[in-house]
């Protein structure tokens, strides 16, 4: 079958030709055969011939060919999911894994041991009946994932015997459903998940009816498990007039702080004593609204993050996308001053010195009051650790304040930042994470591909491929799949969480060129962008740091890290980084002959 337009007509010299007939439009098939087709090949074959022309583009984004697959690849999906392409949506998110563990569109959760012998990437076994992944929590033993369906999955870490016959601990290879119909779950906010005994989880469940009526009721409760053998020892029930979206989790165990989001942006908590969750016995916890929700009722909080000590809130909420209009003649509605705004709760003096530098609004009696923080655009989303902080708006720029004994805010030093300071070199990532002492970033190159970031401490092997740790963000020695979307790191494992969702776009917009600082208006006519002088100031600071360096293996690793601070493209940062450890080792005498002394 040859794919021609009929109207073209025959092929030229097709008459000179013989015994080969005339070609057959796949145009002259039936639409429903094509589409049956075509829903036989695997996802990424499907995306591949949609590009071909313009025929197949139609007929590969069709919605019967994505309830075709959708319902090849998950038979028990009946339904549509929420949103413009259900059916297309649904058959991504539930692409079956490969055998390549790299492959296009493929779910899965993803760890890398950092002791050990093995320092590759594994992969947790895959929950059949999961709708996509849309977020995960690693505890003390084992590993939760909720789908896009509200199905919470316990993946357990279990001896299993290996292909030579000898019994091996292998993290999350079996696994169980937790619970249904779920919104939300946390645990204990602290990075190490030796802390993590109990899960909570936000979810819905059906109530029966009051007496004298018929019928049952959808409420809102927070149950709480077990996560050593998922058993469920608390549950609290709202009233059905109270919808919420988010839980998180503040405070020492005996006074655990619940902090709860509602669907109106207003913030609900309440405190409970883990020490007595798993004692059988019934009591009224009070639900109140949050000092931030009170103190400023006008605002809309999009998304919390917490850890032991401090709370950060974000308003406002996600971006909207507007009709696009020529520069010349743009013109916006002002955002809401609220809008992508950032709110913090810190609730100890220490974490409040380190993250502001100063205790001077500190108020030991008031440690719910919100404070705000100053930044130059809409914030989209953070990561929180215990005494630093990291911030994406909406241009892409990411902003790391706290403390920075380690060079955990990868700014290139060692110095505190009481305010959010911008990190140059890296634009626009895909997920950012700080932890106890370092921080990662998980960003795409300009070819599609992922690469992990990381700075800070690197003891432990906490940051693969650096174990003295780095001052500014460098390479990982970590392979990232190709779907990845989400990354954690505790003190055994770092995880990566693959999926891929249609309707989660990147809503960064371009910086105007009036706020680029030291970069000129572009000029058409040019045959390179001109520089006044940022560039040229920047290398020589750099030839400075080089300089200044007392041996030969120092000055190697600075030219290191500055790589990883230029603008350059993935594959030059890897042959530069190459070039310079083939080069310490040849002067550190690991090629032939002797170093000598000039080397």
């Amino acid at each position: 079958v040859k794919r021609s337009c009929p109207s073209c007509g025959p092929e030229p010299g097709g008459e000179e030709k013989k015994g080969r007939g005339n070609p057959i439009s796949v145009q002259l098939f039936p639409p429903e055969l094509v589409e049956h087709i075509i829903s036989f090949l695997p996802v990424r074959d499907v995306v591949a011939l949609g590009q071909t022309c313009h025929y197949f583009h139609e007929v590969c984004d069709a919605e019967g060919v994505w309830r075709r697959i959708c319902r090849r690849l998950s038979p028990r999906l009946r339904e549509q999911s929420s949103g413009i392409r259900p059916w297309k949506r649904a058959a991504i998110l539930n692409c079956t894994p490969s055998p390549e563990p790299y492959s296009l569109h493929t779910k899965g959760l993803y760890f890398q041991a950092f002791g050990g012998r093995r320092r590759c990437l594994s992969k947790s076994v895959a929950p059949l009946l999961a709708h996509g992944y849309r977020r995960f929590l690693p505890t003390k033993d084992h590993v939760f994932i909720l789908d896009y369906s509200g199905t919470l999955f316990f993946l357990k870490n279990a001896l299993v015997s290996s292909t030579l016959g000898q019994i091996q601990w292998k993290r999350a290879c079996r696994y169980v459903v937790l619970c249904r119909g779920a919104k939300d779950f946390a645990s204990d906010p602290r990075c190490d998940t030796v802390y993590r005994k109990y899960l909570y989880v936000l979810a819905t469940r059906e109530q029966p009816g009051v007496v004298g009526t018929t019928g049952s009721r959808a409420c809102d409760c927070v149950e709480v498990y077990l996560q050593s053998s998922g058993q469920r020892v608390f549950k609290m029930t709202f009233h059905h007039s109270m919808s919420f979206k988010q839980i998180v989790l503040v405070g020492q165990e005996t006074q655990r702080a619940l902090l709860l989001l509602t669907e109106e942006g207003k913030i609900y908590s309440l405190v409970v004593n883990e020490t007595q969750l798993d004692q059988p016995r019934s009591y009224t916890v009070q639900l109140a609204l949050r000092k931030v929700s009170r103190c400023l009722p006008h605002l809309r909080v999009a998304c919390m993050a917490s850890n032991q000590s401090s709370t950060l809130y974000i308003t406002g909420g996600n971006l909207i996308l507007r009709k696009w209009v020529p520069k010349a003649a743009e013109l916006r509605a002002p955002d809401p001053p609220d809008q992508g705004g950032v709110y913090f709760e810190v609730h100890t003096p220490g974490v409040y010195r380190d993250l502001f530098g100063t205790l001077q609004a500190f108020d030991p009696l008031d440690q719910q009051m919100p404070l705000a923080l100053s930044l130059p655009a809409k914030i989209l989303f953070c990561a929180l650790g215990y005494n630093h902080l990291g911030l994406v708006d909406e241009f892409g720029r990411i902003f790391m304040q706290g403390n920075n004994r380690y060079g955990q805010l990868g700014t290139g030093d060692k110095m505190d930042r009481g305010e959010p300071t911008q990190v140059h070199y890296l634009q626009r990532p895909i997920a950012l994470w700080c932890g106890l002492n370092h921080s990662l970033v998980l960003s795409q190159g300009s070819d599609f591909s992922k690469e992990l970031l990381g700075c800070g401490c690197g003891a432990g092997g906490r940051l693969p491929g650096w174990p003295k740790g780095s001052a500014s963000f460098v390479k990982l020695h970590v392979k990232v799949p190709l779907c990845a979307c989400s990354l954690c790191s505790t003190r055994e494992c770092l995880y990566m969480l693959s999926s891929h969702d249609i309707e989660h776009h990147p809503a960064y917009r371009d910086l105007p060129a009036s706020r680029v600082v030291g970069t000129p208006e572009p000029n058409p006519g040019a045959g390179a962008p001109q520089d006044p002088g940022g560039a040229a100031r920047a290398c020589e600071e750099y030839l400075s740091q080089i300089h200044s360096c007392p041996t030969l293996q120092d000055r190697m690793e600075k030219m290191k890290e500055i790589v990883g601070w230029m603008p350059l493209m993935a594959a030059q940062k890897d042959f530069f980084w190459e070039a310079l450890d083939m080069l310490q080792r040849a002067a550190g005498g690991v090629g032939p002959g002797p170093p000598t002394p000039e080397s």
